[in-house]
């Protein structure tokens, strides 16, 4: 959600219970303008909060010109100091994977995983248990990272790309139509397409390449993983995410609000497919 409009944001997400305390919205409100001024990010996107059993991370993300660029994400635990952190890498991603379980909300902790490694000597190998220790702060961007992927989304031309190449914010989008607004077509990945890459020049032939250059939720595995439905006598659309529960989109149709937040516990919810 965009931190320009947050207390607006935060009362249309609040039927999903992602509300803040009125002293953290004070505190997010005048913090995330000093986070924009301060890394001169064109936006900064309040991310969401990631509960931990200590303390819980509050995440804001900067964008540059270019909205589908790269983004910084920035984690605080008191939603007054905020703290850079790194970018994702696939490393990172591999190797924080075997963690699971709740975080704690220390940057600081390191959790430790046992890995066997085979050593050849000669004719013989050998199998040895070797000690990892794995810091929480890189658990932490290796979540971000695969929540944004995977669950962050926008509507239909909220965002526009020129025939140069660069994505900005759409100034003259007034919202999806009520019909619209209920489609998951309506909606898109807010990351780099993957999927519209390997489609073929006939399925590209209805797009437009300036408002369709990004993959739609309809073709999203599994199929059922994202729930629809409106509120507040179809003036507002929720999406919610199944695959990694507190993730939840909002659009008010016919109008320009629009937005994301995740609120849980950072784990995914790898028993959709045999739940569905």
């Amino acid at each position: 959600m965009d931190s320009e409009s947050l207390l607006l944001s935060l009362e249309l997400a609040s039927g999903s219970g992602q509300g803040l305390s009125p002293d953290r919205r004070a505190s997010l409100l005048t913090s995330l303008l000093l986070v924009k001024r301060d890394y001169r990010y064109n936006r900064v996107l309040f991310w969401g909060r990631i509960l931990g059993l200590a303390a819980d991370y509050y995440i804001a993300q900067g964008l540059g010109e270019d909205q589908l660029g790269e983004r910084k994400s920035l984690y605080s635990l008191n939603c007054m100091e905020w703290s850079l952190l790194p970018p994702a890498t696939e490393e990172m991603v591999t190797q924080t994977s075997v963690v699971k379980g709740r975080f704690i909300g220390d940057p600081s902790h390191e959790y430790e995983h046992i890995e066997m490694q085979r050593t050849t000597e000669g004719e013989k190998t050998y199998e040895d248990e070797v000690m990892i220790q794995i810091k929480e702060e890189s658990r932490l961007v290796s979540v971000i990272d695969q929540i944004d992927k995977a669950v962050a989304i926008m509507p239909r031309g909220a965002l526009f790309k020129t025939p140069f190449g660069p994505v900005h914010v759409n100034r003259t989008f007034e919202g999806l139509t009520l019909a619209d607004s209920k489609k998951l077509s309506s909606y898109f990945h807010f990351v780099e397409p993957v999927e519209l890459k390997n489609k073929s020049l006939l399925e590209k032939a209805d797009l437009d390449p300036s408002l369709d250059f990004m993959d739609s939720l309809e073709n999203d595995i599994p199929k059922g993983s994202w729930s629809i439905q409106m509120e507040r006598g179809n003036a507002l659309v929720v999406l919610r995410s199944l695959l990694w529960p507190g993730l939840t989109f909002y659009h008010a149709p016919r109008t320009k609000n629009h937005g994301y937040i995740y609120v849980g516990t950072g784990e995914k919810n790898i028993d959709l497919p045999f739940m569905l």
